[in-house]
């Protein structure tokens, strides 16, 4: 068997109605996994729907009511091929009904394209979306300025929509110097810069998408670590039993090997993994896998769920400490603030019990010790009690682990890293 090429998650991430879906569509059918018959398909049903021009768009966006209603709500996953990599594209929904998808979809990322359109520049999901994914550590990142025709390839108006987000990306903390700004369009005859440089933009000198996809580095796995895989989802299948499915955040999961669910502490040996419907022996850090454990039922776990090693099992926290930022939030945030905390696929409602320092969020020095309370743009030092148990990794341990985003009243209010656990 031929090697394999280096495997690649990569998620879209934009505004909705910034052509999110339709530059996937458009990429995968430059990349040839969908057929012109398929999207001659599409582009029929997309007319009948009244929804001229969304072809590309149904090559992700498979639900009857994702067609109907013309916005992504679950993350969908693809595969394609560039020359470098083997990329698994994760749609993230953009509409902030569906954020919790996305915050999945960001934690799932090696890398990211962030989608603005260029008639409408930066938008209040675009400041979200930019801070969840430098939340969730993605550290690669490149945007494609989209739908490029409807402002004539005007390239001044590209370079205004370039200024807000390099002001944006810089706030949040990444160098947007080193990040490329390509502008795209999916619907045009040319799929400009998609896969070929754009007749129409001449004053662009820098990567199409897919060179731009093969210049992001390819992910370190940290196999070093303990096993760590968060429960996504839990299946019957008939023949298989209890499928629970998800990522390796960290080290090597093998067959045959002792295996713990936390919180639950159940446990059982791993008898068989599959990826992409074919069966191995073992899973490393990045994979997508479905496992079966002998024992397990249905109902013993669920999204949410840690497995580890029987010896060596996931964190179970009864309070932790951590650094967090808040983005927004519309008063102020006192000891018994209760939000939900999203930590790998887990949601949990936390209680913070102590407010212990605010800090300078640009130095991390801290500016006050135990403050009555903190606001938007804040970062500090507190302390959550979850309402139930959750596994919690410390960042000196397991980083990969130790992130969160602090969610309530529909939106993003913050995030945090855990710097220490107490055990429950």
């Amino acid at each position: 068997m031929a090697k394999q090429k280096p495997h690649l998650n990569l998620v879209f991430v934009g505004h909705v109605d910034h052509g999110k879906s339709t530059l996937m569509g458009r990429m995968l059918f430059e990349t040839g996994v969908v057929s012109t018959q398929e999207l001659d398909k599409f582009k029929k049903l997309a007319s009948e729907l009244g929804k001229s021009t969304w072809e590309y768009a149904y090559a992700l966006d498979a639900s009857p009511e994702e067609r109907k209603r013309g916005v992504t709500i679950d993350l969908a996953h693809k595969k394609f091929e560039t020359p470098k990599y083997e990329v698994t594209l994760i749609d993230a929904p953009g509409h902030k009904d569906f954020i919790k998808n996305m915050i999945t979809g960001a934690s799932q990322a090696d890398a990211a394209m962030l989608i603005v359109a260029a008639g409408e520049g930066v938008q209040p999901q675009t400041t979200e979306h930019v801070f969840l994914l430098k939340t969730q550590g993605v550290k690669q990142l490149a945007v494609a300025i989209n739908k490029i025709d409807t402002i004539n390839y005007d390239e001044a108006k590209y370079k205004a929509v370039v200024e807000d987000l390099k002001k944006l990306l810089a706030n949040v903390g990444y160098k947007a110097d080193d990040i490329n700004f390509i502008p795209t369009s999916a619907v045009d005859a040319d799929a400009t810069n998609v896969k070929a440089k754009g007749p129409k933009t001449p004053w662009y000198k820098g990567p199409t998408l897919l060179e731009q996809i093969d210049s992001f580095s390819p992910p370190e796995k940290p196999t070093n670590l303990p096993l760590r895989v968060p429960v996504q989802d839990v299946y019957t299948i008939t023949g298989i039993g209890t499928v629970p499915v998800g990522r390796v955040e960290t080290g090597v999961m093998k067959v045959g090997s002792k295996v713990v669910f936390m919180p639950e502490n159940v446990g059982g040996e791993l008898k068989t993994i599959e990826m992409h419907h074919e069966s191995v022996q073992e899973a490393e850090p990045g994979d997508n896998i479905g496992f079966n454990v002998r024992g397990i039922g249905k109902g013993d776990i669920r999204r949410g769920s840690v497995l580890g090693p029987a010896d060596n099992p996931p964190t179970v926290a009864k309070k932790f400490k951590a650094q967090i930022m808040v983005l927004q939030h519309p008063t102020v945030i006192t000891v018994g603030y209760t939000p939900v905390l999203h930590a790998g696929t887990a949601q949990v409602a936390c209680k913070i019990v102590e407010i212990q320092a605010k800090l300078d969020p640009r130095t991390g020095a801290v500016k006050e010790e135990k403050p009555d309370f903190i606001k938007r743009g804040d970062a500090a030092i507190v302390v959550f009690e979850p309402s139930r148990p959750m596994v919690m990794e410390q960042k000196d341990t397991i980083p990969q682990m130790a992130t969160f985003a602090i969610r309530d009243m529909g939106m993003t209010v913050g995030a945090g890293v855990c710097t220490k656990v107490e055990k429950a």
